[in-house]
């Protein structure tokens, strides 16, 4: 399972990310996106756990966590869809 970590102040590293999510278990990865043109971080993250227990624990208890100054909004990050956006231009779907 994948936890995505929203509203992230803009200082945030991924060191720091991990080291936070460290205390409930072992992180086997962690992103911070970046956007693609200014290379400036997003605001949000993700991270991976061995453990589906640690996991589920460490979203109860960070959920609205004041965190670095920021309010951070935890949960189980879902796989998006990408064909739904394939034919979208400025979020207007186009008929094939």
């Amino acid at each position: 399972m994948t936890i995505f970590i929203g509203n992230l102040s803009w200082n945030t590293e991924e060191k720091d990310l991990k080291d936070l999510f460290n205390t409930y278990g072992e992180v086997t990865k962690c992103m911070i996106p970046l956007e693609r043109n200014s290379r400036r971080k997003r605001g949000f993250g993700f991270v991976e756990m061995t453990s589906e227990s640690s996991e589920k624990t460490a979203i109860d208890d960070l959920q609205d966590v004041e965190w670095m100054g920021r309010e951070i909004r935890v949960y189980k990050a879902e796989q998006r869809d990408r064909s739904s956006t394939k034919n979208r231009r400025y979020g207007i779907k186009k008929n094939s």
